[in-house]
């Protein structure tokens, strides 16, 4: 059965008045009498009805709809992201639609145009693991649609982008690591194309620098699914036990990396911190109750979607064309635990 919504032609038919009558009584029009308009609300309130929210858009050419993508929703930092995001816009009277990627190019591209052709107000956006061609975000941005990056950013749009400091989150890591007498540290990270893997390489590299540690490139393993296929994580951990010189711990860069790692290292048989030592980016609100204890580096996640909502809306409701424009970077958290000690020597 069908599902139909009430209109205003409903109202004005049930009551015996003109539409452009039930129209002006619906937004209080001063042309209309008390009693009329009472009539109309109250019948209106009796029956459900609610404005036609496309109708309204075209009429004040707005839909107070912001559209948001992301990797996938089940990942902990983006749905704390998201909570974020629509902490903001609630309060400020916009809806959210919330898409995933699914690490896909292709799959970004039609939501966004999706997005788009359903004439949202703005996009946050934070890329897939598979986005280089960003010609479907340049086109719409082009043509006026306010769109912000948001934790995995692009240089190549000139607009609003909020981030983590990945750089000293990952150094943090490193050096907790090197710390506690690790030599050989693995990094299992995302795409090479993102900027959040550039960024948690350059600061895992900057700590090997600092305690004149060698950056050895076999001990850094890319993932272009980011986790999302855990065979991608097992093929990895296998390479790194079959290699010649093998880690004496591991620095995760996602959520998704970090859970699946520890899967793959549980298949495998190693004992953490007994066999192997980790410490991972993850936003999980359960870290200390994982067996062992997993050390993490934690990302503001719900301040960074408040942040990037803030942003967006004072494109949207700007006056005038904005054309100067911010970087916002937000500091990490380090948490210590026993996955990441150095196993007693026998």
């Amino acid at each position: 059965m069908k599902f139909e919504t009430v209109t205003i032609k409903d109202i004005a038919r049930a009551l015996g008045l003109s539409t452009s009558t039930v129209s002006r009584a619906l937004r209080g029009s001063y042309e209309i009498s008390p009693e009329t308009k009472k009539l109309v609300l109250e019948y209106a309130e009796k029956i459900n009805y609610r404005p036609n929210p496309i109708a309204l858009s075209l009429k004040e050419r707005k839909s107070r709809s912001i559209g948001v993508v992301v990797s996938e929703i089940a990942n902990t930092f983006f749905s704390q992201a998201i909570n974020g995001i629509e902490s903001i816009a609630y309060n400020r009277g916009y809806h959210v639609i919330i898409s995933q990627s699914h690490e896909s190019y292709e799959r970004e591209k039609v939501t966004i145009q999706h997005l788009a052709s359903r004439s949202v107000d703005g996009l946050l956006v934070s890329l897939s693991n598979e986005t280089i061609d960003l010609s479907h975000l340049k086109q719409l941005h082009d043509k006026g649609l306010p769109v912000v990056f948001f934790d995995r950013i692009t240089d190549e749009i000139n607009t609003h982008k909020v981030t983590a400091n990945n750089v000293k989150g990952a150094f943090d890591a490193t050096q907790h690591l090197i710390n506690k007498g690790f030599t050989r540290i693995a990094h299992i990270t995302n795409s090479p194309n993102l900027s959040i893997t550039k960024e948690r390489l350059q600061g895992y590299q900057e700590a090997l620098k600092k305690n004149n540690l060698p950056f050895d490139e076999k001990l850094v393993h890319y993932t272009l699914h980011g986790g999302m296929i855990y065979e991608e994580i097992q093929d990895e951990i296998q390479k790194m036990f079959n290699a010649r010189q093998k880690p004496d711990a591991i620095l995760t860069a996602s959520d998704r990396i970090t859970t699946s790692c520890l899967t793959a290292l549980k298949a495998v048989g190693k004992k953490i911190p007994d066999d192997i030592s980790v410490i991972g980016f993850t936003n999980t609100n359960i870290a200390e109750l994982f067996n062992p204890p997993l050390s993490a580096v934690r990302q503001p996640a719900f301040d960074m979607g408040q942040a990037a909502t803030e942003l967006l809306i004072s494109i949207i409701e700007s006056k005038r064309p904005v054309t100067e424009f911010e970087t916002r970077i937000l500091d990490t958290e380090l948490f210590t635990r026993e996955s990441s000690e150095h196993p007693p020597q026998p």
